[in-house]
């Protein structure tokens, strides 16, 4: 068989329906588990970004911890003080949102009782 009589061949009856149903169901579950929480895990650290005030604990996506010390006037950077003395200045955008809320859950809990 040539190449061309394979083209010109008519696709069998049906055909056409299923394929463009399973193609229209792995676009649906690919949105539903890969694109979706990705887009609501960057809305809620946008967010927290957003929020970050003086005094807040933090940890970058660098792994720094230390204390906000001050927002910047232009809202994208903040001064963060790293041991008592030491300031660097960061991105917002450099704030790990899934690492300061483990360091902060893990301040806020209780000792176990002996």
């Amino acid at each position: 068989m040539t190449l061309s009589a394979v083209l010109l061949q008519a696709p069998a009856p049906g055909g056409g329906y299923s394929t463009l149903i399973m193609l229209g169901g792995m676009i649906l579950v690919f949105w539903l588990f890969l694109i979706r929480p990705q887009a609501k895990k960057a809305k809620e650290a946008k967010k927290f970004q957003e929020n970050i005030q003086k005094g807040d604990k933090i940890v970058t996506i660098a792994g720094i911890h230390g204390v906000v010390n001050k927002v910047n006037e232009d809202n994208t950077t903040i001064n963060l003080e790293t041991s008592p003395g030491s300031y660097i200045k960061i991105e917002k955008s450099a704030i790990s949102l899934e690492w300061t809320n483990a360091i902060n859950k893990a301040a806020a809990a209780p000792a176990p009782a002996k």
